[in-house]
């Protein structure tokens, strides 16, 4: 089983953010003014999605990650972020030039994709399982969370997903 599952805002959020609820969260990343939103390399976990990410691969699960940012540099703070937080070493997705989430998702082609609701930039229309080819939505299951929300309340067992 392949699992893709969005880092900004579902696994992980800017450092900022720490000990705040999830709509204060929301309410800051709408506002825009506090720094650590762009300062990637500073990025912290949502709850204890390393833990629940771990137990899914010890079923036997592909985790995929994918990210939101673009540039190499950026790509690559996410990618320490991840590592410096005990996340399963798996392959980290990105867009190129042209594309759209839904691409990079379509390429990879989970069994399930666990994003959130994208709240802070329009919510459902940014998702990425919302603009998936409806012949492919069909081979793939979709789990939003709330954004800032994490995955901690998910089931342990991949097969109750």
């Amino acid at each position: 089983m392949k699992i893709l599952v969005f880092t900004e805002g579902t696994l992980i959020m800017h450092s900022g953010a720490k000990g705040l609820s999830r709509e204060d969260i929301v309410k800051q990343v709408l506002e825009g003014k506090e720094p650590s939103i762009r300062e990637y390399g500073t990025y912290i976990p949502v709850g204890n999605g390393a833990k629940k990410l771990h137990l899914w691969k010890s079923q036997g699960a592909k985790i995929v990650y994918l990210t939101s940012r673009t540039k190499p540099a950026e790509i690559g703070r996410i990618r320490s972020v991840l590592k410096k937080h005990n996340f399963p070493k798996d392959q980290l997705l990105f867009r190129v030039e042209g594309e759209e989430y839904k691409d990079v998702a379509e390429r990879a082609m989970p069994d399930i994709i666990v994003e959130d609701n994208c709240e802070s930039i329009g919510g459902e229309s940014e998702m990425t399982y919302t603009h998936i080819k409806p012949e492919l939505k069909k081979r793939i299951k979709s789990i939003a969370v709330k954004e800032f929300g994490g995955i901690d309340n998910l089931p342990d067992d991949i097969l109750a997903l």
